[in-house]
């Protein structure tokens, strides 16, 4: 069993700042490619920023210079700075991990359940 549960979301005036996180948890060997995206009301799921094990990263233009995607391999956990936000940031933001379980060594893809980014005054 894979979890992946995030945190850190809530209701933030424009320009503000929020970090959201992402643990994975359970039957796992390692982590591979981890990423944020995101879906807002009426619009399809989209990319916000992506980042290998290594730590190579990935950004949506929208995003870029604004939002900083990290991970720490030894805790599983994958973060996501997000500065000057605007209200156009405002969706529910969902975790993905490439995950190698312990059973097989098998890679499976594994999402999180959201968390909610409203930026409003």
């Amino acid at each position: 069993q894979v979890q992946l549960v995030e945190s850190g979301g809530g209701l933030v005036q424009p320009g503000g700042s929020l970090r959201l996180s992402c643990a994975a948890s359970g039957s796992i060997f390692s982590l591979n490619a981890m990423g944020w995206y995101r879906q807002a009301p009426g619009k399809e799921r989209e990319l916000v920023a992506t980042i290998t094990r290594g730590r190579s990263t990935n950004y949506a233009d929208s995003v870029k210079g604004r939002f900083t995607i990290s991970r720490d391999n030894a805790k599983n956990t994958v973060y996501l700075q997000m500065n000057s936000l605007k209200p156009e940031d405002t969706a529910v933001y969902y975790c993905n991990a490439g995950i190698v379980l312990l059973s097989g060594l098998r890679t499976k893809d594994y999402w999180g359940q959201g968390t909610q980014v409203t930026v409003s005054s």
